[in-house]
This record gives structure tokens, sequence and C-alpha cells, in this order.
């Protein structure tokens, strides 16, 4: 585990919110393309009132008693991040929308800027949306925090029934997303596209979030483990390795599983800019060879910079 400072922690957390909140208050929710969750679920209230409750508001209220059940069910761990991030998201999603109490700023998704790029590109204005989204909760993720809401509920579902967070994160967001386009017809919203069509759009935040989440959490891909067998080669590849590829190894002592004759093979760790070099070099070498390749989460040692 890396030793960082709280401070940084929560400087990354409160980066984290408020680039979630761009994505939803300057975005989609002109857009009118809902995410999952309580955020979804707060936007579908928000046009059910004819726009009159903010927005961060609902949301607040909504993720509170939930926050308290998580306590309640899970204990306390991370408890202070977790309300942190769904106040401050609350905060700036209110505060970008000019809709702060006691607070007047301008409503930034009405600026002359972001009205043209909605009314000429509208699928790009919305996938802006999803990338800021999917950002900002990949890094509130990534530093210990949680947005509340929906995966407080998955949490708890997985602790009492064994559920998969994933299947039920999935499908609370269907149901959300379900609702808000109900919604969105209803209230006539849907002007210059069908509220079917919007409900796609945000089966299609969902993916590009979720992938963004996962790439911030797991790590661009930096590394790649390979093991190499070749029966009369290997030496050769030992000098290619060491002299071209200027990496180091493992070379193992083996059994074939068939006929039981010893082998040898190479293990070693190379970045993905280097692997097409060594793959190919290793076919020309030995075009018989045997290559297993695959990622290597995170490498600690000489060579290789650990993830964050």
């Amino acid at each position: 585990m890396i030793n960082r400072p709280v401070v940084f922690d929560y400087l990354m957390l409160t980066i984290g919110t408020i680039l979630m909140s761009l994505g939803i208050a300057v975005f989609l929710l002109d857009a009118r393309v809902v995410p999952g969750g309580a955020s979804g679920l707060s936007m579908a209230i928000h046009y059910l009132s004819n726009q009159k409750l903010p927005v961060g508001v609902v949301s607040w209220l909504i993720n509170l008693p939930l926050f308290l059940w998580g306590i309640k069910e899970l204990g306390n761990r991370f408890a202070f991040r977790t309300f942190y991030c769904f106040t401050m998201v609350s905060i700036f999603i209110d505060l970008f929308r000019g809709q702060l109490p006691f607070i007047k700023t301008p409503n930034l998704a009405q600026y002359p800027e972001i009205l043209f790029f909605k009314n000429s590109d509208f699928f790009f204005y919305v996938l802006v949306g999803s990338v800021l989204l999917g950002i900002g909760l990949g890094i509130i993720f990534k530093f210990k925090g949680t947005t509340a809401g929906s995966d407080i509920i998955a949490s708890i579902l997985s602790k009492r029934f064994g559920m998969k967070p994933g299947q039920v994160l999935l499908v609370i967001d269907l149901i959300v997303i379900a609702f808000a386009g109900y919604v969105i017809k209803i209230k006539g919203l849907a002007v210059d596209r069908p509220a079917i069509v919007l409900t796609f759009y945000a089966v299609m935040l969902i993916f590009v979030y979720s992938r963004l989440i996962d790439a911030i959490m797991d790590g661009i891909d930096y590394a790649r483990l390979v093991i190499i067998i070749s029966e009369n080669k290997l030496e050769e590849i030992r000098e290619l390795l060491l002299y071209k590829i200027n990496r180091g190894g493992t070379l193992i002592n083996a059994e074939g599983l068939y006929k039981k004759t010893p082998k040898e093979l190479i293990m070693t760790v190379v970045s993905t800019k280097q692997l097409t070099d060594l793959t190919d070099s290793v076919k020309k070498i030995d075009p018989e060879a045997f290559i297993i390749i695959t990622e290597a989460y995170e490498i600690l040692g000489k060579g290789f910079r650990r993830r964050l």
C-alpha cells in the first residue's frame, strides 16, 4: 500500500467530485441523458418537479439515508470519505447550475459555447459528459471514496444474500434509466429526440463511464508478463532479451506434461512498447516457439513505475 498524505487523498477526491459534477450539471442534465444510481434518480425527480427541485439537494437527500443505512450494515470504514464525496457532488452540481442557496453563480450549462456544442453535435456533447462522469467516479473510487447511492445498496445485498455487486448495480441503473425515460416522456421534455432515443444514450453512457472507471481503478495496462518456450533456440532468445530488448528474466526448468521430457522456459516482463519487438524477434529466431502473453497488473522493481 502506498503511504500518501491524507490531504493529497482529499485533494484528489475533490477533483473527482468536481469532474463528476461538471459531467452531470453542464452536459447530461440538459441533454436529458440520465446515468443510473442516486444521481440519475435525482435527475428524474428534478424533471418530475418541472425542474424546480435542484438536483444537488435531491441527490443529497437520497444519499443521506442510504449512507446511514450503509454505516449500520457495513460499518464505518471510509464513512467520512463517502459523506464528503456525496456532499461535495451535491454542492458542486447546484453550484455549476447556479442553484446553490445563498450563493449566486452562473449556470455553466447556459454558456453560449456549451449551448452551441449541444445543438451542433449532440452525440459528442453527451460523450464529453460521460467521460467527465467516468473520470470523476474513477478518481473517487481510486482514492477510497464512494458517492453512496446504489453502491451502498449493492454492498449490503452482496453481504446479506451473496449477490454480485456488479449485477445489482446494473439492475438498479437500468431501473433508474427506465424510470427517467418514462418521466421525460410524460413531462414532454424530449423535444428534439424521442425519449426512447435518450434512453439508449443513457445505456451507452453506462458503458462509457464504467469502462473509464475500470481504466482508472486498474490503471492503463503498462506491462506484459511473457513466457517463452523454445526447443532449440532458447540461448539465442536469451541473448535477444538481454542485449536487444534490454530486459532480464528468469530461466525455469520444467517438464512436458505428455512426454515428460525436460525443457526450459523463459519468464520475463516487458513494457507494452517492447512487446511487439520481442514477439516478432522471437518468431524470427524460432518460428515454432510457444509464447504466452498476459497482463501484469503491477510490477515492483527496477525499470517499472508502480501504480498510484
